[in-house]
């Protein structure tokens, strides 16, 4: 695993900054019960088809409910030869807790 695992307090200023993409890689269903402001919705069972949509250059953040699916899709992208991928510790769930916003 050589992707990287980041903190709510490390997404939040990059978020922030625009410097980042943040991809959702839950389901639709899940989707709809909220999301972060600004992520791209791209489930994770999508991902192997339409990985070439992300851009490669760009430092992109995956996360899901808990952080395990975001994984999955972090060392998949990685693997696929995108630089700065990050996984969101925690995922939503961790979000929420910090305080951060879920739009709906």
């Amino acid at each position: 695993m050589s992707f990287k695992n980041i903190s709510v307090a490390e997404l939040q200023p990059l978020l922030a900054g625009g410097k980042v993409r943040l991809v959702d890689v839950r389901t639709d269903a899940e989707i709809a019960q909220g999301h972060i402001r600004g992520a791209e919705k791209l489930p994770l069972h999508l991902l192997p088809i339409r990985i070439g949509e992300l851009d490669a250059g760009l430092p992109t953040v995956f996360y899901c409910q808990m952080g395990g699916r975001s994984a999955q899709a972090a060392a998949f992208a990685e693997k696929q030869g995108m630089r700065d991928v990050y996984n969101l510790q925690g995922g939503i769930t961790a979000w929420a807790h910090a305080g951060g916003e879920v739009v709906r």
